[in-house]
């Protein structure tokens, strides 16, 4: 009796790990997800939290928040800003932004950032269905760390 219930235990274990081995297709840092009025956004990148002076590829999936279809072929652009100056924030600015390119895959665009130094950084997504719909825009901040010492001496 005693060494069943070993073997059922044994058994469970195996197979609860493989369900988590089957689950953890996805090594990336975990998505981010955001509301606006229109829109439901689905935000990975590429690395999070980034280093200074790389470029960071976004992949970001956009849905009607009523229908929960995916968009297709919309417009729209990904930026963000950090004041030179943390002592005056409405300043002058370092800023990056890249319009979003549409698929492959259906509802997902791409777009590419460069965040030039380290600091908290202010982020923001623009989109829009098509020219005819008005512009929706999210915001959120963003830590980049230091950037990484060259692999070449």
């Amino acid at each position: 009796m005693r060494a069943a219930n070993g073997v059922r235990r044994t058994a469970a274990m195996c197979a609860l790990m493989s369900l988590f081995a089957a689950c953890g297709g996805d090594s990336g840092p975990p998505p981010l997800r955001q509301l606006s009025t229109s829109y439901t956004y689905v935000i990975k990148p590429d690395d999070s939290p980034p280093h200074a002076r790389e470029d960071i590829h976004y992949v970001i999936q956009v849905v009607d928040r009523k229908t929960r279809q995916p968009i297709e072929n919309g417009v729209g652009q990904l930026f963000a800003g950090k004041p030179i100056e943390e002592s005056a924030p409405s300043g002058p600015q370092t800023k990056t932004w890249d319009g979003l390119t549409y698929g492959p895959e259906v509802g997902t665009y791409h777009a590419k950032l460069n965040f030039v130094v380290a600091g908290t950084w202010a982020v923001a997504l623009r989109f829009a269905r098509d020219s005819l719909h008005p512009l929706e825009r999210i915001d959120w901040m963003q830590d980049v760390l230091d950037e990484r010492p060259s692999k070449t001496p």
